[in-house]
């Protein structure tokens, strides 16, 4: 059995990475009718750990995991380091004394506990003394009101709880989180850049630097410095930009980094990277950090999830498509705006503007990954002919990747 893991952030109030919350597949009952869905999702989370790493999901940071009543009692959770996890209670888990005595036991063990999607119940007469075993509330505002936030947020401050606030879908709800003294945020809200302080690509001047260097050896290497490029969001968006103003872009449609090159050519190039490098000065690792990741993270996944489509021979343009599919949200423009400055191939365009082809197929394939939507990322599968064991070792491998160009972007 093939088990995989998706992640999705936790922000702090620095608007900093604090931790991420895994999202697993828990309806193989569906898929392995012999087995129960609390030992499946049980092996979900264990053979995801061993075959992935902690270390690779967790860059370092919490894991928040849900666990169903069952899973607490087979103690599950001491599987992993109190160091590495946070508990999720399920909002589905009935406070009850044995709920009670097992999280006061995880916690004498070093453990944090989270409520997940917390109401507060109070004909449930264990209702308080579990809030009291808890060491943070999540609070999902998509299905709570504000009078039940208000009662929620009250005993939170009241008994010195931390507090989550998910299911961010505005910056509105953002800011009501924040003045309300939530101390951590997650949601898709968090994809878009009006967190980020300009609307401009954040840039990594060393790039720059690297990229000039090939450029003023004897022998330049254009696959070498197409490779640094594509590396870098901003630097491509802006080369791809930077042909539509020169004209090139109304003779000729990009496919690649490589073809945006050599139709700009090396010493024109070279010229608008010390412009570039002058400009930029440096960029925070904040909220921007985890956007430019999963930026990268698609791209790579893109290309990598085209070359497993049976009799697949031209991949060029996928690449292109995950990286630009987060342009809108990190310049905070309509997309279409966006793909009237630069000068992409039609079928990139036509993905990105949401129309049906080979290359928007395979991006709704990554997005399902993202977000854990097993039932997409299933049919997504079968439509592309490729099996879901090698889907996640891309999507693992993608992860990696990123985190390694991302630290050596900071180093």
């Amino acid at each position: 059995m093939e088990v995989f893991v998706a992640r999705q952030p936790l922000f702090n109030r620095m608007e900093e990475v604090y931790g991420y919350e895994l999202l697993y597949r828990n309806n193989e009952v569906n898929m392995f009718p012999n087995i129960d869905g609390d030992h499946a999702t049980a092996d979900v989370i264990i053979n995801s750990f061993l075959n992935i790493g902690i270390e690779k999901l967790s860059d370092g940071k919490p894991c928040f995991i849900n666990f169903t009543e069952n899973l607490l009692d087979l103690g599950l959770p001491t599987y992993f380091q109190p160091r590495d996890i946070v508990i999720e209670i399920l909002e589905t888990v009935e406070p009850s004394r044995k709920i009670i005595d097992i999280c006061k036991e995880l916690k004498s063990l070093g453990y944090r506990v989270a409520l997940d999607d917390y109401i507060f119940d109070n004909s449930n007469p264990y209702a308080y003394e579990l809030l009291l075993a808890s060491d943070i509330i999540k609070v999902d505002f998509m299905n709570t009101n504000e009078e039940e936030r208000l009662e929620i947020e009250a005993l939170a401050k009241q008994l010195g709880k931390e507090m989550v606030a998910e299911k961010l879908e505005t910056r509105e709800e953002y800011e009501k989180a924040r003045n309300s003294g939530y101390h951590y945020f997650q949601g898709y809200f968090f994809s878009k850049p009006a967190i980020m302080s300009t609307h401009d690509v954040p840039a990594y001047i060393h790039t720059y630097y690297g990229i000039s260097k090939h450029i003023r050896s004897t022998d330049p290497d254009i696959d070498m410095i197409t490779n640094l490029i594509e590396q870098d969001i901003s630097l491509s968006y802006k080369l791809l930009k930077l042909i539509n103003t020169l004209g090139f872009g109304l003779k000729h449609k990009v496919t690649s980094i490589r073809q945006a090159i050599v139709l700009i050519g090396l010493m024109e190039l070279q010229k608008w990277l010390y412009v570039l490098a002058v400009r930029e000065r440096d960029w925070n690792n904040g909220i921007s950090y985890e956007v430019m990741s999963n930026c990268l993270i698609r791209a790579r996944m893109c290309e990598s999830v085209a070359n497993l489509i049976p009799g697949k021979t031209n991949t060029s343009g996928h690449f292109l498509t995950g990286m630009f599919s987060l342009m809108d949200t990190i310049l905070n423009l309509d997309m279409q705006d966006i793909l009237t400055q630069v000068p992409l191939d039609g079928a990139i365009m036509d993905a990105l503007s949401g129309k049906n082809n080979t290359q928007r197929d395979v991006l709704d394939l990554v997005l399902a990954v993202e977000k854990a939507d097993w039932v997409l990322i299933s049919k997504g599968c079968r439509k592309l002919n490729i099996e879901e064991k090698e889907l996640f070792k891309v999507y693992a491998e993608s992860l990696n990747w990123a985190k390694n160009l991302m630290k050596d972007k900071i180093q």
